[in-house]
């Protein structure tokens, strides 16, 4: 055997490599001053990026956990490979010819590391499965893809191939390369006979897509049964191995990472045609789990490229079926959203077609859009909750409320549970303030129980101390008073997306109330901003008569009006600066903000219609069910025009 790679061509190596470039397959990366860059650490769990490189001097350092090191610890801590292995790994990535100190010329290939053996044969695998998809023998293979909308350009984009029926044609076409059987099963690529004594395909007669890496290197591989004869699973997986882990792989996740660190989204589809379907639509931000649900670990993986930290919010989409099953999931997918701090969504294609079979249906737009649909997963999870109960009874209302107040009280953000509790009490007919209480309670019941009745756990404590922060002290109004009376509130939180954008807006109006549309801010409704201190600021300028009213000192007019309390808060919106890009005017930045607000309104009106629509049609109400439906289709109609417009 080869002895010790010559320390020459380590270095070598390691001189060529560019670090940055290593660690950003695995971690978004953003400039942090001179010669730094920074993201989230992938070694330990973190909310604001303390994890720096520095690629002038080939060095990173994690401030949190203290990891730190070049690009060969690096790689080995992230992918458990022995420091040969990573020098290897990385010859062939930079193409420097490796000496050992004993021997001469480069390695064998029965000397390379086992792992990177592994990765080799998974690589002339996915080769082999390709090539086979141009054979007569796969005819069934391509019918399938045809069926679907995938053409052989969309095939060769992701890789897909076809494993020949028949027990060994892989394993004849691997041992021709050198790879031995054992490695081979070991690697998941052949399975055991029961006798032990020989190794077989375990993808036969099936339509193959490789499973990546986010480095994009091939682990594992997906099939789907094609014929008749085949008594497997619908969809065979590679098993657990040293190189696939299915809690943590996400198909896609390879061709997806740029979209989604630049769009800052991430959407998760069910399989492995949803998610070519999605990337042909142009929602190249899609992946998909290996045939295990949603888990903590797949969180991970996609926190890191959201940047998903306390300073930025990302977008997480879950798309599901409209049937019980997707339902299900969804309401599984809302127990981990506490894990992110990214706004997290539910797209439900109401007539049960995923993705795949809606692009064939009704094109890639209908894609776009369905993702474009997409509501508030907290939202999701209270309709489904609602679902259950017969809410034309007021037993049915009260226990609906109570089977929906945990779901309020376990939303992780402060700053929303007084704008759900209001929008469960319109979805069920019931007093706010009931509602109220009945979140409240829930919180209550959850302190006691944490520590015998007494006082509060220190994470509820934390909660309360961040809805002072963000304003939930205050009160609902009614309109037209002159100054509402608060608690003086401390300025809402901006890095709260919700926040940022209702601030933003009165911003603009308090800052350059001559650039914003006065007669659609005037017709915006009481109960459109959702931060209790933006709400009171609306009611103030809705009291001064509106923007409509606006003139000469009319800032100043809001600011007297605002009252003790609340004045301190509209003189830092009135002279904060504005986020604004290079050339942009605090109109667009309005018009923006606006359109949001009323696309918000408009949702919540349409949730709320159909749901008056189909309580009439349960109670024989036809007439009135014809008058609410035309309703929800004319809300829908503004709610186009309105999405067409943000486009």
């Amino acid at each position: 055997m080869p002895g010790r790679i010559r320390s020459e061509d380590v270095e070598a190596v390691r001189a060529q490599t560019r670090l940055d470039e290593v660690v950003g397959e695995y971690v978004t990366l953003k400039p942090a001053g001179a010669g730094s860059l920074k993201g989230l650490c992938p070694f330990h769990d973190e909310r604001s990026p303390s994890f720096h490189v520095r690629p002038a001097v080939g060095f990173y350092k994690c401030f949190g956990c203290g990891a730190g090191g070049d690009v060969f610890r690096f790689l080995q801590e992230m992918d458990h490979q022995t420091f040969p292995e990573v020098v290897e790994r990385l010859a062939v990535r930079v193409g420097v010819e490796l000496r050992y100190e004993e021997g001469s010329g480069g390695p064998r290939r029965q000397d390379v590391g086992e792992r990177q053996r592994m990765l080799d044969a998974h690589r002339v695998a996915a080769d082999f499965f390709t090539e086979q998809l141009a054979t007569p023998g796969a005819q069934v293979a391509r019918r399938f893809l045809a069926e679907r909308g995938f053409d052989r350009a969309a095939a060769q984009q992701f890789g897909v191939g076809f494993a020949p029926e028949g027990w060994d044609a892989l394993l004849q076409h691997l041992r021709g390369k050198g790879y031995r059987d054992g490695e081979l099963a070991t690697a998941g690529l052949m399975s055991r006979a029961q006798s032990g004594d020989r190794v077989y395909d375990r993808f036969r007669g099936r339509l193959v897509w490789p499973i990546r890496d986010v480095a994009g290197a091939t682990i594992g591989f997906g099939a789907r049964r094609l014929l008749e004869s085949d008594q497997g699973p619908k969809y065979l997986n590679t098993p657990q191995t040293p190189l696939y882990d299915k809690s943590t792989v996400l198909y896609g996740l390879d061709l997806a990472k740029r979209e989604i660190a630049r769009r800052r989204q991430v959407v998760f589809v069910e399989g492995y045609t949803d998610v070519m379907a999605c990337h042909l639509s142009g929602v190249p931000t899609a992946v998909a789990t290996c045939g295990t649900a949603f888990g903590p670990e797949h969180i991970r993986s996609v926190r890191r490229l959201l940047m998903d930290d306390d300073a930025f919010r990302g977008e997480v989409v879950f798309t599901f079926d409209g049937d019980a099953a997707g339902q299900k999931a969804a309401l599984r997918a809302f127990e981990e959203d506490q894990r992110f701090t990214a706004s997290t969504f539910v797209a439900v294609e109401p007539t049960g077609l995923d993705p795949c079979d809606l692009r064939l249906e009704r094109g890639p737009e209908a894609v776009v859009d369905l993702v474009a649909s997409r509501i508030p997963l907290f939202e999701f999870a209270l309709r489904s909750t609602l679902e259950r109960f017969d809410l034309d009874t007021a037993e049915g209302r009260v226990a609906a409320m109570r089977a929906a107040a945990p779901v309020v009280a376990g939303i992780k953000d402060p700053s929303l549970r007084p704008e759900y509790a209001r929008r469960l009490s319109g979805w069920l007919g019931m007093d706010v303030e009931e509602v109220r209480r009945a979140v409240a309670g829930v919180g209550r019941g959850a302190a006691g129980r944490g520590d015998g009745g007494g006082g509060s756990r220190p994470d509820q404590r934390r909660d309360h101390a961040r809805g002072r922060e963000r304003g939930d002290v205050a009160r609902d109004q009614g309109p037209g008073r002159d100054a509402p009376s608060l608690p003086r509130p401390t300025p809402p939180d901006p890095r709260d997306p919700v926040v940022r954008l209702e601030r933003e807006l009165l911003q603009a109006l308090l800052q350059a109330p001559g650039d914003v549309d006065a007669a659609r801010f005037d017709a915006l409704p009481a109960d459109a901003f959702a931060v209790p201190a933006h709400r009171a600021v609306h009611e103030v300028v809705r009291a001064v008569g509106g923007l409509a009213a606006a003139g000469t000192g009319w800032t100043g007019q809001v600011r007297e009006t605002a009252g003790e309390s609340l004045r301190p808060y509209v003189e830092e919106l009135a002279v904060a600066p504005m986020m604004l890009r290079p050339g942009e005017g605090a109109g667009r930045l309005a018009a923006a903000a606006l359109r949001e607000l009323e696309l918000r309104g408009l949702l919540r009106e349409s949730g709320e219609v159909t749901g008056r629509a189909q309580r009439a049609e349960a109670a024989g109400d036809v007439a009135g069910a014809g008058e609410l439906w035309a309703h929800a289709a004319a809300i829908t109609a503004q709610l186009q025009r309105l999405r067409a417009e943000s486009a």
